[in-house]
């Protein structure tokens, strides 16, 4: 296939980078609710609501993953974009989309998020639960990237395991659950292993202003949070 076709629907330009999603990639949906009780979708479409989503609205998705909050914004009137390396997560998406609304008509790219050269395309920028497969330079990189993306005053959207807090029981339970995730997907694909990041300060440090925080539990314990940040207009 020549790498520069174009069809209507899905943009091609994945070079040879391995796909490291190729075996996990059909048990990604599973694995997820098994791990986290749906709290990890419910984290995902934290933001994707008339609040934040006008019709029109230009948005893009960073890592699609089974993309059903992609599937809400665009069912809200927007006009979505899903990137993605993998194509093996683009057909799991792909594969949602079908089943949840064959009408809507989403963007998809096949690519590196950093090769995207979009920039000030966007009025919503959703990197959820994609930052934490970069160690903290890359994943600084691509945060700035995502920021570029967007026109002055978009909103950024970054939804994860949210940073330690409360008390030593609590912190200890995230802590010790964040490795287990981050563990297993080092095994099956990879990724990188580090710490919990703190989003709202690295989002901050590129300029972000804080605007939203939404807390999402496993049992009594946040461990996850969706942060909405805005870009300067």
């Amino acid at each position: 296939m020549n790498n520069t076709k174009k069809t209507k629907e899905t943009e091609m330009d994945p070079g040879k980078k391995k796909d490291k999603y190729r075996i996990i990639g059909p048990l990604y949906d599973f694995l997820s609710n098994l791990y986290s009780g749906r709290s990890i979708h419910h984290c995902k479409i934290a933001m994707i609501n008339k609040d934040n989503i006008k019709k029109g609205d230009r948005v893009l998705f960073a890592g699609v993953g089974h993309g059903l909050d992609a599937i809400q914004a665009a069912e809200l009137g927007a006009n979505v974009t899903v990137v993605d390396l993998s194509e093996t997560m683009l057909n799991q998406f792909r594969q949602n989309l079908k089943k949840q609304n064959k009408k809507l008509k989403i963007r998809q790219v096949h690519s590196d998020i950093l090769e995207f050269n979009e920039f000030q395309k966007y009025d919503m920028v959703v990197a959820n639960f994609f930052l934490n497969v970069f160690y903290q330079d890359m994943m600084t990189k691509i945060l700035e990237q995502l920021v570029r993306l967007g026109k002055p005053g978009a909103k950024i959207v970054v939804g994860d395991f949210s940073y330690p807090s409360g008390n030593i029981i609590s912190r200890a339970f995230k802590v010790i659950y964040w490795y287990g995730a981050v563990l297993f997907f080092w095994v099956v694909a990879r990724n990188a292993v580090h710490n919990i990041y703190n989003y709202p300060e690295f989002m901050e440090r590129v300029g972000l202003v804080i605007k939203e925080k939404k807390y999402y539990k496993l049992g009594i314990v946040n461990c996850y949070w969706s942060v909405l940040g805005q870009k300067p207009a």
